[in-house]
């Protein structure tokens, strides 16, 4: 069935291909760039028809002038002579062959001469620069975007759409030295990302000919993070010509994995579903339970709450939890700041651990800390998407309930609990269970209305969990201003996941600027022991692990010698790990 599926999709991709008018179909719409510039189109055309009309009856009125004067002067001249000599004196060429007597048509001559040469100047020039000076330049702008990419770009990641995500990940490429290209249809949009210092080229996503100019068969990654059935056709089109590429692509409805898969995808993303289950484990996971979040060298990376449990208001050297239980404490996030945590750290309630350890050591971790949780817990959710559906879902698995507030009454699905209204409306608030609510999750796509939300909620319930998202990056610090106990970005969660799944075996990315990496031991510590290098103080860096012959050991001894030939594991910034490796350098 899947077969035939595959077979099917691939002849209609190829009658797209092979018809633009078709595959262009759902970009015929007209951008606000395109509207402004039909309207400035439009004000030039009749500017410039003004200005014919102008000259049109400046000729005129000066032929029959032209023709009275003569007949005062007793002679006799017919209307193209007329005409003649009016443009010859208008335009200054002035031949001379006919010439007036009286002293009325020599001053009619001179204010002819005048008006015409001053009109001419206006008008020429105006016409000139209009359309054939501006048009020219605004082409030549249009095409600064490049449309290949240099020989010399090898192993590099195609982005497909310059969206938050795509930039996000783009940013981390640069941090990680990975070259990147991002490729975009719009001459316009091209020209302005590449003026913002982007690497971008111009080129039709579904051409095989700008994958080729793209240098696919040197590429490391193709990203396909377009609506789904674009994604199938970039698929498709990049599996015919490279049949060796890695391609990932980010899927909206369940139902378009399967179909991405036979069209050429090596991984299928469903970013909503993501970054829905993140944001439920941070409602839900609140009780000191750990909620692994990724997976590096052996080790799993976790996250668990302090509000509630026996942890809140202690330090960590007084929990001694690398000692007692072997885990690891990467750091600690307090309200979206992270921080390497130190002996002297006290937790306090809006804090989350960053935990480094095996399944048995997280386990045993669970047993001491985690606070069972109310019977019946209820969360409110805001926005009806993707996102709010993944949250709805992850409530549900766990026997919980949930109400899901959606503004449009065509969302609902059947067997969900929905409101349909406005959730700044506390009527509609509290007909989805906000008295009785344990979290709420504000998952709209406008961060302006998530801000205002959070705040709102954050007046009415002082005391339940928020949890919020965030389309774009800068504005998490905002949110958790604005209320929030926990934010995730979209961006943020996205570009993670990509990039995990790109350099997973080198890097964990744990959030924007904050990622677990491997680092072979250098000599310069090898013999050392971690108490002693202070390899935190001197580079900000946190060794969470020792990976020696095959073994990790996730709870290093600070004072035993470290292993030559070993791999150290770490956590640090983007700066934190460039330090490292230049003060580490092998």
């Amino acid at each position: 069935m899947l077969k035939s599926l595959g077979v099917t999709i691939a002849q209609v991709t190829d009658r797209l291909r092979k018809n633009p008018d078709v595959a262009r179909a759902g970009r015929d719409y007209e951008s606000p760039e395109a509207a402004v510039q039909a309207a400035e189109r439009k004000r030039r055309m009749r500017t410039v028809f003004w200005l014919v009309a102008t000259f049109v009856g400046m000729v005129a009125i000066f032929s029959t002038m032209f023709h009275e004067l003569m007949a005062r002067e007793g002679r006799s001249y017919s209307w193209p002579t007329s005409v003649y000599w009016t443009l010859t004196t208008m335009t200054t060429l002035g031949f001379g062959d006919i010439t007036f007597e009286s002293d009325a048509g020599r001053i009619f001559s001179v204010v002819v001469l005048l008006a015409g040469s001053t009109f001419l100047l206006v008008m020429l020039p105006f016409v000139f620069i209009q359309f054939v000076f501006v048009p020219w330049m605004n082409e030549r702008d249009r095409r600064r975007a490049p449309t290949t990419v240099p020989e010399q770009i090898r192993r590099h990641l195609i982005l497909t759409e310059p969206g938050p995500v795509e930039l996000a990940l783009a940013d981390r490429a640069e941090q990680a030295g990975v070259p990147y290209v991002i490729l975009v249809d719009d001459l316009d949009l091209a020209g302005n990302i590449h003026d913002g210092g982007r690497r971008v080229m111009v080129g039709e996503l579904d051409d095989p000919d700008t994958y080729r100019k793209a240098r696919i068969d040197e590429a490391a990654m193709v990203v396909a993070t377009r609506n789904d059935p674009t994604n199938t056709n970039i698929a498709f089109t990049v599996r015919e010509i490279a049949p060796d590429v890695r391609i990932l692509a980010t899927a909206n409805a369940p139902e378009s994995v399967d179909i991405l898969e036979i069209a050429g995808a090596d991984h299928v993303l469903q970013l909503g579903e993501i970054l829905g289950s993140a944001m439920a484990a941070r409602a839900l996971g609140i009780g000191g339970k750990s909620h692994v979040i990724g997976d590096f060298a052996g080790l799993r990376i976790a996250e668990a709450g302090v509000v509630g449990t026996a942890m809140e208001g202690r330090t960590l050297k007084e929990l001694a939890l690398r000692s007692r239980l072997g885990v690891g404490i990467i750091g600690v996030w307090d309200r979206g700041e992270f921080s390497i945590a130190d002996p002297d750290t006290e937790l306090v309630e809006p804090m989350i651990l960053l935990l480094a350890a095996t399944d048995d050591q997280l386990a045993t971790f669970d047993d001491e800390y985690a606070v069972p949780t109310a019977d019946e817990q209820h969360a409110v959710i805001i926005g009806g998407g993707r996102v709010g559906r993944a949250i709805g879902a992850n409530f549900d698995a766990q026997g919980h309930s949930f109400t899901i507030i959606e503004k449009l009454a065509d969302r609902e699905r059947a067997g969900v609990p929905y409101v349909v209204g406005d959730a700044a409306d506390r009527a509609v608030l509290e007909r989805a269970g906000l008295d009785r609510a344990t979290a709420i999750l504000i998952t709209t796509h406008d961060d302006d209305v998530n801000v205002y939300l959070t705040r709102y909620c954050r007046g009415l319930r002082p005391d339940v969990r928020i949890v919020s998202r965030s389309r774009l990056d800068r504005n998490v610090t905002t949110l958790y201003r604005a209320g929030a106990d926990a934010v995730l970005s979209y961006a943020g969660t996205g570009s993670a996941a990509i990039w995990n799944q790109f350099r997973g075996d080198e890097t964990l990315l744990i959030a924007q600027g904050l990622h677990v990496f491997r680092s072979p031991m250098p000599d310069a510590l090898a013999g050392r022991s971690l108490a002693d290098a202070h390899v935190f103080r001197t580079t900000g860096c946190n060794v969470v692990a020792v990976d020696h012959d095959g073994r990790i050991d996730a709870n290093p001894d600070a004072r035993a010698p470290l292993p030559a030939g070993g791999e150290l594991i770490l956590v640090g910034t983007d700066e934190a790990e460039s330090d490292f490796a230049t003060t580490y350098r092998r």
